[in-house]
């Protein structure tokens, strides 16, 4: 049952972001073109996100197990890190410049375009380069 539930999850997931625009990157750097032919409408697509989203984050935090007996998992940490901002920066810079996320590049990647292979790769190779630099740091 939970497999099937986070294939359904993922499934409404990936719709919803093609649905929204989000995996055209064309519509993404509009949206981040802030100082030229700024295009809102993906902002409206995250404050939805948030709301539909709220109800059950304040739910969980009340919650040791989902409603399939999974434990819950929230963050704890509150404060802000260099790593937290390094890493955000990596992340909005890659997104600026390849304007597609992660999440709607695997909802594209079986489109077979070339740039969406590349740049799951260049996904793959920076969460390698993560791992490998956080085992370093452990030693």
């Amino acid at each position: 049952m939970i497999k099937l539930s986070a294939f359904v999850a993922g499934l409404v997931f990936g719709l919803g972001l093609l649905l929204a625009g989000m995996a055209n990157p064309a519509k993404v750097l509009a949206f981040l073109d802030v100082t030229g032919a700024w295009d809102p409408s993906l902002a409206l697509v995250m404050v939805g996100a948030i709301a539909v989203a709220a109800a059950p984050l304040n739910w969980a935090r009340t919650r040791r197990q989902s409603l399939l007996g999974a434990a819950v998992q929230l963050p704890t940490k509150r404060g802000l890190d260099t790593r937290l901002i390094v890493g955000s920066l990596l992340f909005g810079a890659g997104w600026g410049i390849a304007g597609i996320c992660p999440g709607p590049a695997v909802a594209v990647l079986l489109t077979g375009h070339w740039q969406i292979v590349v740049f799951f790769i260049a996904v793959l190779a920076g969460m390698y380069a993560f791992t490998r630099l956080e085992a370093w740091r452990g030693q």
